[in-house]
């Protein structure tokens, strides 16, 4: 099972070392529009459709990490300095 070892803020990048060995390092802007959570992304109707959303304005405390949450054995889930905090990141997802 792919699970990270250690996690560490670098500058601007979420620094992941995996129990694989391999590293990861995720721009944080990059970590913040790829935002999973239903606010971002849109939540589907009852067919299924995901509605057109306008983008939601973004500044600069919307790419800062004030601090992250583990998941279970699940992911992560960061809070940003602008509030938001809905998003969890599955670990295959921040591996990809």
């Amino acid at each position: 099972m792919l699970f990270p070892k250690n996690l560490q803020l670098i500058s601007q990048e979420l620094a992941i070392a995996w129990n694989d060995g391999t590293e990861s390092y995720i721009a944080l802007e990059a970590l913040r529009r790829a935002c999973p959570c239903a606010v971002c992304q849109g939540e589907p109707d009852a067919l299924g459709r995901t509605p057109n959303l306008a983008p939601k304005p973004l500044g600069p405390a919307s790419f800062e990490l004030s601090r992250w949450e583990l998941v279970g054995n699940y992911g992560l889930q960061p809070h940003w300095k602008d509030g938001h905090s809905s998003g969890i990141f599955a670990w295959g997802r921040l591996r990809d």
